[in-house]
C-alpha cells in the first residue's frame, strides 16, 4: 500500500506524518531517515488492535470550501 507523507524541516531534522493514519508521526535526523521510521511507523501502526479504539465512536464529515 501507498500513503502520502507529510515532511516538515525543523530543528533537530525531519518530522513526518501520515495524515489517512491519525497519530502516525515519526521523525530522522535525515530526509532519508525520517522516510524509513515512518515505514515501521505505518506497519506497527497497521498491526495495532483495536483495544485503542474500544468504545469510540468514528464519524464521517464532509467539508467544502466552496462558500
Amino acid at each position: 500500500m501507498k500513503y502520502l507523507t507529510i515532511i516538515q524541516k525543523n530543528e533537530y531534522g525531519y518530522s513526518v506524518s501520515v495524515p489517512a493514519l491519525p497519530g502516525c508521526h515519526s521523525q530522522g535526523e535525515s530526509e532519508r531517515e525520517a522516510l524509513v521510521n515512518i515505514k515501521d511507523a505505518i506497519r506497527t501502526y497497521l498491526t495495532m488492535d483495536g483495544t485503542l479504539l474500544k468504545g469510540a465512536k468514528i464519524r464521517e464529515v464532509e467539508v467544502s470550501l466552496a462558500s
